[in-house]
């Protein structure tokens, strides 16, 4: 959802994060990643513009900053 939102490709997440285009294929479909995995994609995915929300009884998001 955060890359749709801010139009990217996995290419692009990849040359922002520094994490593999494989990698964040398997982690956007499903498998597990590990935590500095999570940290450089949550890191380059705020540096674009993404504001990631608590969990407020509908579950965690992501939305555009303002």
């Amino acid at each position: 959802m955060a890359r749709g939102a801010l139009k990217i490709t996995v290419r692009d997440l990849e040359k922002m994060s520094g994490v593999t285009a494989n990698t964040i294929s398997r982690y956007e479909n499903g498998s597990d990643a590990l935590g500095e995995t999570l940290m450089k994609l949550r890191k380059a995915l705020e540096d674009a513009g993404i504001e990631f929300l608590p969990e407020n009884g509908g579950g965690p998001g992501v939305r555009l900053k303002k």
